[in-house]
């Protein structure tokens, strides 16, 4: 099967997390919105009103099965592409894992955007470094220092065990988006979880993943996206 994703052209943001997962299999697919025309039938589709449009991309067409939210898709992938362990209780298990990434994902945008998104960052520039501080000093530790937990509990390469699951490339994703909206503060947090930074470097070195981050899919990050890097809040 070849897929389609839908997602913003210039932005990694929540459709990294299913390129991750797409890469790392193998799988075809056609990153939609990138090709000539595909924005419009991006937009085409959100408009539809019959069968199961989604909210708000990203989505994922496979066959004739349209399936909208991150870790919606990626339940989907993980049990098509041996992403996720075989058994029902597993599968829930990197799916839980996964809802409490989109919950951290959210907070992070939320460090510059934390008056709301209808906002220039300009317009909230306090409310962010207000919301900074309470991310670093008290969200980052409690969200990661949860993960370094599991790693180090299970003492496997994973997170729940020997094989990769989607869940270990969304945390990949979070570490480079980290280090890229707040390089300061991420080298001096980095002590702090090893595991995680080791996780990062192994899903780093896969075959697929390795030859996606040097190729021209992988969109470089930038300030359209989640991670954005500011000065004045990396201090």
């Amino acid at each position: 099967m070849r897929y389609e994703l839908y997602y913003w052209p210039s932005i990694q943001g929540r459709g990294e997390y299913v390129r991750l997962a797409l890469e790392d299999a193998g799988a075809a697919y056609a990153d939609v919105a990138r090709d000539a025309g595909g924005m419009a039938a991006m937009m085409a589709m959100m408009d539809a009103r019959t069968g199961t449009p989604p909210f708000a991309p990203p989505f994922l067409k496979a066959g004739k099965l349209v399936i909208g939210q991150t870790a919606n898709i990626l339940l989907y992938l993980g049990a098509r592409h041996g992403l996720a362990p075989k058994t029902e209780g597993g599968r829930l298990w990197v799916h839980q894992l996964q809802l409490t990434i989109t919950d951290l994902v959210l907070e992070v945008h939320d460090t510059h955007h934390p008056l709301g998104p209808s906002l220039y960052y300009e317009d909230q520039r306090g409310a962010a470094k207000k919301r900074t501080e309470e991310f670093w000093n008290e969200r980052v530790p409690k969200y990661l220092g949860y993960f370094e937990q599991l790693l180090q509990e299970n003492g496997s390469a994973y997170l729940t065990g020997r094989k990769a699951t989607y869940g270990d490339f969304s945390l990949f994703q979070i570490v480079e988006g980290l280090r890229y909206a707040f390089p300061k503060r991420m080298k001096r947090f980095e002590r702090k979880i090893p595991g995680l930074i080791d996780l990062h470097d192994r899903v780093a070195a896969r075959p697929n993943i390795k030859a996606y981050l040097s190729s021209d899919r992988r969109i470089a990050f930038n300030e359209d996206g989640i991670f954005r890097h500011y000065k004045e809040l990396d201090v």
